[in-house]
């Protein structure tokens, strides 16, 4: 009797049945093989095998393939769905003009991801910064868009097709290394070689310099940090150091502490940073003026 009653019920609901039972095997296929490739990819990561980058976009890839199959399946067993879009298809050439554009830029946008990962002139986790000064690190790189996590912690989305075109600055292309530049003006009545040795001392020993000089550099007596005067300004000693470190981060504070170190010294032995300084004179109004040439 039951068995009856349930073979009615799929006879009068066939199709929506099935609809129903492909969308739910499609999200669990896909989710089953965003598990499996997960676990695949973390292993094979901690192994040292291929960057991350170009498995988060095989990541993407095979979702979308997944989906995009199962609900294909799913619509093909709509048999009224075919007459519906017959019947729409006579009177549907802005709506194709319109979406065809839309599918333009999309395929472009996901043609760009492609190149991107291929060429790979930034990956996952690299420091990257923009003309306009934007920058930020890369968080992920998907089929349409590459999102980075810029200094506030705010995720910027940016088509694949606009940042393919952009010109920007990669911090971790090839070498992570950086040379810092350390420029400080001193005064012209301050001692030159004092302020360059102070500056040099300053930087090579905080621990997060690195020594970037060849065998050949330090057999023909190179210094660590070179410092030199650059230009002689309206009211200073324009001097640079050149600092390296291993990487954007650490650059950026052995910057701060060398500035604040060399500013310490300098305090101590009597080295002046120079700053803007202003002289103000008052004329005497007119009648002032008169009265005292009367009295002369």
């Amino acid at each position: 009797m039951a068995a009856n009653m349930l073979n009615e019920i799929y006879r009068d609901y066939e199709v929506l049945i099935q609809v129903i039972f492909i969308i739910v095997m499609t999200a669990v296929i896909a989710k089953l093989a965003k598990s499996i490739y997960l676990s695949f990819m973390n292993r094979n990561i901690e192994r040292g095998g291929e960057n991350i980058t170009t498995y988060k976009f095989l990541q993407h890839s095979i979702s979308i393939i997944i989906y995009l199959v199962g609900f294909s399946f799913a619509i093909s067993k709509i048999e009224f769905l075919k007459p519906v879009a017959l019947s729409l298809a006579g009177g549907a050439g802005i709506l194709a003009i319109a979406v065809g554009f839309a599918s333009q830029q999309a395929l472009g946008n996901i043609i760009s991801g492609v190149f991107i990962v291929i060429s790979k002139p930034y990956q996952i986790n690299d420091r990257i910064s923009f003309r306009d000064g934007m920058r930020g690190v890369v968080e992920d790189i998907g089929l349409r868009h590459t999102v980075i996590r810029n200094f506030e912690n705010q995720r910027i989305i940016i088509p694949n097709s606009i940042i393919s075109n952009e010109i920007l600055i990669n911090s971790n292309f090839a070498d992570t290394k950086i040379c810092k530049l350390i420029d400080i003006g001193i005064s012209y009545g301050s001692d030159i070689d004092l302020a360059k040795k102070i500056m040099a001392e300053e930087a090579a020993a905080h621990p997060l310099n690195i020594d970037n000089r060849t065998p050949e550099d330090i057999e023909n007596g190179t210094p660590r940090i070179l410092v030199r005067m650059m230009s002689l300004g309206d009211s200073s000693v324009n001097l640079r150091a050149w600092a390296w470190a291993s990487d954007p981060p650490n650059a950026f504070v052995m910057e701060c502490d060398v500035i604040e170190s060399i500013k310490k010294r300098f305090d101590k032995v009597g080295i002046v940073i120079p700053f803007p300084q202003r002289t103000i004179s008052y004329l005497p109004n007119e009648g002032e003026g008169d009265k005292e040439q009367g009295l002369t």
